[in-house]
Parts: structure tokens; sequence; C-alpha cells
């Protein structure tokens, strides 16, 4: 089961709005992709959430779009910024993602970003949002989003 980015929000708001925060703050992030021979690869990437959509954005020919299109699972990782203080938290989104080649999504995000042309544009369908934080120098909290179900709550010291 997938949702898109706007059927998040919706289920889950404060986290939606924690997630966005938290892509917002720095402008690389870290994408996992699958190697042709399955192993994973990392690397920076920018996103943009437009139009109630997650989106990612690649120059033509990339290794990681090759990977998408080969293999569509990813999971992205926010930027954590500097030090150890992880400012609101680790979080992370896995998914599948769909190559949008033509049409009005392209065009609108076409418009908005202006990417240099030429360039592969994904859209997200998410499997899951995770959000890692410390609480009260004591607990190790994890709060985890899958689509139909409420966010789950864990807590480790």
């Amino acid at each position: 089961m997938t949702a898109n980015w706007a059927a998040f929000a919706a289920a889950e708001p404060a986290l939606a709005k924690l997630t966005e925060e938290r892509f917002g703050a720095f402008t690389h992030h870290v994408l996992a992709t699958l190697r042709k021979d399955g192993s994973p690869r990392t690397s920076g990437i920018e996103v943009r959430f437009l139009g109630g959509e997650l989106w990612l954005g690649m120059m033509p020919g990339s290794l990681k779009a090759l990977d998408l299109r080969r293999d569509a699972r990813f999971c992205l990782q926010a930027n954590p910024g500097e030090g150890t203080g992880m400012g609101g938290g680790d979080v992370r989104i896995a998914g599948r993602a769909v190559e949008v080649e033509d049409g009005e999504a392209r065009a609108a995000y076409v418009e908005e970003v202006e990417p240099p042309q030429p360039f592969h544009l994904f859209r997200t369908e998410l499997t899951e949002v995770v959000r890692t934080y410390v609480e009260d120098d004591t607990y190790l909290v994890a709060q985890v989003w899958q689509p139909g179900e409420p966010v789950r709550t864990l807590r480790r010291t």
C-alpha cells in the first residue's frame, strides 16, 4: 500500500509539517537506491514538496535515476545539519518513485522550479515515514507512519 504526500499530510498533519520543515532546513539530502546487483547506492539530492506531491528531480542519465527506472524503491533521509544536535530529529521517507515524463504535472514542476533541461522527474509514492529523536535526554523515540495506519510511537531507553 502506498500514499502520495497529500494523503500522508491529510492523515498525519503534524508529522507531515515537521517532516517538511526538516527537509526545508537544508538544500541537500541523501537518497538511497538499489544498483543493478541489488546493493545500495547513496546519492545527494534536492527535493520539492509541490502540489500535494514529494518530487525528486535528477540530472539526465544520473545513476540514481537509472537505478529508480530499474527498481523504483527508495529511501530518503533529511540532512541532519551540523554537529550532533539533530534539531528536531532524524527524518526518513521510504517508498517508490514513479517517473513523470510529460503532461501537466511535469509542466507545473518546470514552471515552479525552473530546473536545468533536460532532467528526470520522479513523483513519490510513500510506504513509510519515520521520525527519530531523543526525548528528555532519556528516551530514543521513533514515530512510524505507514499508509492506512495511525502513527506508532516507540520509546527505548
